[in-house]
């Protein structure tokens, strides 16, 4: 599988007249910023991906700039110009992730008809198993050490889209077209089981052996979790 890049990386910062860097890992002055000029945006570029590759290897605490800076090719200097901290390198990092991983979930559709809406975002978040795998183990080691980076979005932002969908789907099971279940679990069940196609990705393939763990493993995961949750939440008559 490629490697997964990481898309628009820089776009957004703008930055004026070369100076010391700010907090935010750019160079800045009192005069209006102006945007990074292409080789500047290609440098963020690189930055981040050699961190992307550091941090879902050693997480956090055991990342340095050092590793990053040599996976990057560059000096430890000229990153610096660019990101002072290590913190501001990995707070990009899992921000834009965050974001990312919130998109399959607010993609569901309250107007359509649940199980294509079920089935479609199952299928969304074994997609991203499959493409971001450096980036779901980054996810992952920031929720092991207890979210400290992240903690207000996912008080704040995850959860209300959760809490935004888990309404969505109690509607559905008023009207009796799914049947009834927690619907806050009913999410943290399809979180776990499609996550562990990316963070436990070499033991799958292990366990499934050169025959059934190549690319086609993707599909067999969805077409049995498909079964698994929409099955369950087919509606039975009461006895």
């Amino acid at each position: 599988m490629p490697p997964t890049k990481v898309k628009n990386a820089g776009t957004a910062i703008t930055t004026p007249a070369p100076a010391p860097a700010g907090p935010t890992g750019q160079p800045r002055t009192a005069g209006k910023p102006r945007p990074l000029t292409r080789i500047q945006r290609e440098k963020h570029d690189i930055i981040l991906q050699a961190a992307l590759e550091v941090f879902s290897l050693h997480g956090f605490r055991g990342a340095t700039i050092d590793q990053i800076a040599e996976v990057a090719g560059m000096s430890k200097p000229n990153l610096l110009y660019y990101f002072p901290r290590k913190e501001e390198i990995h707070r990009r990092l899992i921000t834009r992730l965050l974001a990312t991983w919130l998109a399959p979930l607010q993609e569901m559709d309250a107007a359509g008809d649940p199980f294509p809406e079920i089935r479609s975002y199952i299928r969304r978040k074994l997609e991203m198993a499959r493409d971001f795998p450096r980036e779901s183990r980054l996810f992952a080691n920031e929720m092991l050490q207890g979210a400290p980076r992240i903690i207000e979005m996912i008080e704040v932002d995850l959860k209300n889209l959760v809490d935004e969908k888990a309404a969505v789907l109690l509607a559905w099971m008023e009207q009796g077209k799914i049947a009834r279940t927690d619907p806050y679990h009913l999410i943290f069940s399809i979180w776990a089981t499609t996550q562990h196609y990316a963070d436990f990705d070499v033991q799958v393939r292990a366990v499934l052996g050169p025959g059934r763990g190549g690319e086609g493993r993707f599909e067999d995961a969805a077409r049995y979790l498909e079964q698994l949750f929409l099955f369950g939440l087919t509606p039975r008559p009461r006895p």
